[in-house]
């Protein structure tokens, strides 16, 4: 497999590995492209598996009930560009760099955050993380539940959240929302306020883990166990990184994979293991 190879999961039709609005675009390597190809070998004459354990590999919620079809594009970069790994020290340099030092995220607001992610082990994931930094309740995060005061979520994050105003999967733009957030979020400038910035702008959602590793809460489609028997490490899936979000035709080269999902009602393996 090249290195030079990314590869995203996006919507059939999309002109970009991302919807236009985004000012990034999330990517898995080589390397997670060699494990899509290890899935393939290993359930092929299941494809349902293949296509949801590649969409779990890469971070997807919600894929009990899934029904939305996907590609995987795979592509190589223009040349100068390089992929980035998504650390919330990266991503806040990147924002110093687009947009000056606006002060709106603070320094001790950004080591409350990463060590609040610092503090993950065998008994604590990401979603805990998440859970005490914004306050939104994990079960209910997992249970589909939207971002609210009445699943927990603090002031300080869906105010962040608020005042960004319409993610780029809506009518929004990363830039104007990470805008719109430094001129009009009057809250503290704590973790929870940067963390909801990040949500809404950047799609870095509840499974993210801030140091370009992937997660998810369900089985790994390679550790043969179900997943309430699989360890925190064991979830822990692979290699991603941030890329400048460029459209299709500008890239050197691309090539689209329509995923097989199959029907919800046959994804039992995503709590009781693929083999």
């Amino acid at each position: 497999m090249a290195p030079t190879l990314f590869g995203t999961v996006h919507s059939p039709g999309s002109t970009a590995p991302y919807p236009d609005g985004f000012w990034y675009a999330w990517a898995g390597s080589s390397t997670n492209l060699e494990q899509y190809l290890a899935l393939n070998r290993k359930y092929g004459g299941s494809p349902a598996k293949v296509g949801i354990g590649i969409l779990s590999y890469v971070g997807f919620p919600g894929l009990d009930t899934w029904s939305y079809p996907q590609d995987l594009a795979v592509y190589t970069l223009p040349a100068g560009v390089q992929a980035q790994v998504p650390t919330f020290e990266t991503w806040f340099r990147l924002l110093d760099e687009q947009f000056g030092d606006t002060g709106a995220y603070p320094l001790a607001a950004q080591t409350g955050l990463a060590v609040a992610y610092a503090q993950l082990g065998p008994h604590k994931d990401v979603v805990n993380a998440f859970d005490a930094v914004t306050g939104c309740d994990r079960s209910a995060l997992l249970s589909g539940q939207a971002l609210s005061a009445a699943i927990g979520c603090n002031r300080d994050f869906l105010g962040a959240v608020a005042a960004a105003g319409p993610s780029p999967y809506d009518t929004g733009t990363s830039t104007s929302c990470f805008t719109n957030f430094a001129a009009h979020y009057t809250g503290p400038k704590d973790a929870a306020a940067l963390r909801g910035v990040l949500y809404q702008c950047q799609d870095a959602g509840f499974l993210n883990t801030g140091v370009g590793i992937g997660y998810n809460t369900y089985a790994n489609p390679f550790v043969c166990k179900p997943a309430d028997r699989q360890t925190v490490t064991q979830k822990y899936t692979g290699r991603e990184f941030i890329l400048p979000n460029t459209a299709f035709d500008s890239l050197p080269s691309h090539t689209d994979i329509a995923l097989s999902l199959g029907d919800p009602a046959e994804r039992g393996f995503l709590q009781a293991g693929y083999c």
